[in-house]
């Protein structure tokens, strides 16, 4: 008879979510199992934002190099050694992906168990060992990962994905990366600015999702002086005997093609729930196929079963899937009880030079707008990056801030600034009223906050204008 594990809550999947739902449930009271094949480390450190964020360095770096010339500094024959470049991408995620390995050993062994869990019932797990769990509580938190449609996956060796760039020994000479989300924009301008021939190809017309379409001419004039920038096209990718033929397909007649090494394959990476025999859990689908769930609690419906991180398919975030984590695991502990979280506002942030990012509600939510152009913004012109747009949103009638696009120098910076001051109701006038240092990029944040105040029946604050202009 196969031996049957009890405990309050089990979590299937040791990454960012389900790490943080184990240590919450724990920590409110519960008795835990942490379910996972390998235990290898989180999605961050080994496939996704820390070796990215490496690629990423190097390839800012030979920008910098690139346009010395504008300071003065002449640099002679500069060489990107990618042999170098890859080689430390792989050793500084392996230390990352290590530390994150010693972080689980740290778990008691008694609640770690090797191998994959699928539903007998509403809360019942089998292990592929044959060992049966009862829990109380059960939390889904299993990531995601790279979607590869028929075509793409029969390029064979030619198709890579995020989990597979990372272990190249050398850049390629040229390639096409299809898909213009975040990954998609961050790993085509690294890979140009490092050297390798690259065009960017999307089925959406948006770039990133940004919502401002300012803002996303901005970037988009930024990216096509690094790449062959195609939006709006169907992809079609065929093998040849020496790489790959990337066709596309755009409105009215657009098309065209060219021949690659490989293909960048950056189409999303959907829920891993395959095998978990959720008709078992008896739980609502969404379309998609993933649980119905109550993004205040990550309950799913009336059940005794949690979703957490990419598993949920909300917001596919490393600060996201903690959160979704901590939510997730605390519910589970104290069910039936319900103990409701207000999320934080929306952040996300792209890694492009200069950064993008889209923060808390859109510009069809708002009232008001108001945005400012770095092309001639003083610190930014200064360090040689005075490129980019910012637009705000505001509610009437005060200007209270809701939310925020951007495409600007310390973009990433700017972005926390703004997603504070949304979380806490700051108004236009507000954030006018608070000291802004001479010369720095955060002066940028004026001239939007101007035209918000411009637009309420409020009067700017006495010390609006102290300063000097943001050109100078």
């Amino acid at each position: 008879m196969s031996r049957v594990l009890q405990c309050d809550v089990a979590v299937i999947g040791a990454g960012t979510a389900g790490l943080a739902a184990e240590r919450a449930a724990r920590r409110n009271g519960a008795s835990t199992l942490i379910i996972d094949p390998h235990f290898d480390g989180t999605t961050c450190a080994t496939v996704g934002c820390m070796p990215s964020k490496l690629l990423i360095a190097a390839a800012t770096q030979a920008a910098r190099v690139r346009r010395s010339d504008l300071f003065g500094i002449r640099v002679q024959g500069m060489h990107i050694d990618d042999s170098a470049v890859m080689q430390r991408v792989r050793d500084e995620r392996d230390r990352f992906a290590a530390l994150t390995r010693k972080q689980i050993e740290k778990l008691d062994p008694a609640t770690r168990i090797t191998g994959r869990a699928r539903f007998t019932g509403p809360t019942t797990l089998e292990l592929d060992d044959g060992r049966r769990i009862q829990a109380r509580a059960i939390v889904i938190a299993t990531g995601s990962s790279p979607l590869l449609p028929p075509p793409f996956a029969a390029l064979g060796e030619r198709v890579l994905t995020n989990e597979s760039l990372f272990e190249l020994e050398q850049l390629p000479a040229r390639i096409a990366v299809v898909g213009t989300g975040s990954l998609g924009l961050e790993f085509a301008q690294a890979l140009a600015r490092l050297g390798v021939k690259t065009t960017l190809l999307g089925k959406d017309s948006q770039l990133a999702r940004i919502r401002c379409p300012r803002v996303h001419d901005a970037l988009q004039a930024v990216l096509e002086r690094d790449m062959d920038l195609h939006l709006g096209v169907d992809v079609h990718p065929e093998r040849t005997a020496d790489g790959v033929e990337v066709r596309w397909q755009g409105e009215q007649g657009a098309h065209g093609s060219v021949r690659v090494d490989h293909v960048l394959a950056a189409l999303g990476r959907p829920p891993l729930l395959d095998g978990l025999a959720l008709d078992k859990a008896g739980l609502a689908l969404d379309q998609h196929g993933v649980p119905c769930h109550d993004r205040e609690t990550m309950r799913c419906g009336d059940s005794a079963v949690f979703l957490a991180g990419d598993a949920a398919a909300d917001l596919p975030l490393l600060h996201e899937a903690s959160s979704d984590g901590a939510i997730a695991g605390r519910n589970a502990a104290a069910l039936p009880a319900r103990i409701a979280v207000k999320r934080h506002t929306a952040l996300s942030i792209t890694f492009t030079e200069p950064p993008i990012a889209s923060i808390g509600q859109s510009e069809d939510e708002a009232a008001i707008t108001g945005t400012s152009d770095f092309d001639d913004q003083g610190r930014a012109r200064v360090e040689g990056i005075n490129e980019g747009k910012l637009t705000l949103y505001a509610a009437a009638p005060e200007g209270r801030l809701i939310g925020a696009d951007l495409v600007a120098p310390a973009g990433e910076h700017l972005a926390h600034l703004l997603a504070w001051a949304i979380e806490t109701g700051c108004t236009a006038s507000q954030l006018l009223e608070l000291p802004f240092y001479h010369p720095t990029v955060e002066e940028g944040l004026k001239e939007a906050l101007r035209r918000i105040c411009a637009a309420t029946p409020l009067p700017l604050p006495a010390n609006h204008d102290a300063g000097v202009p943001s050109g100078a």
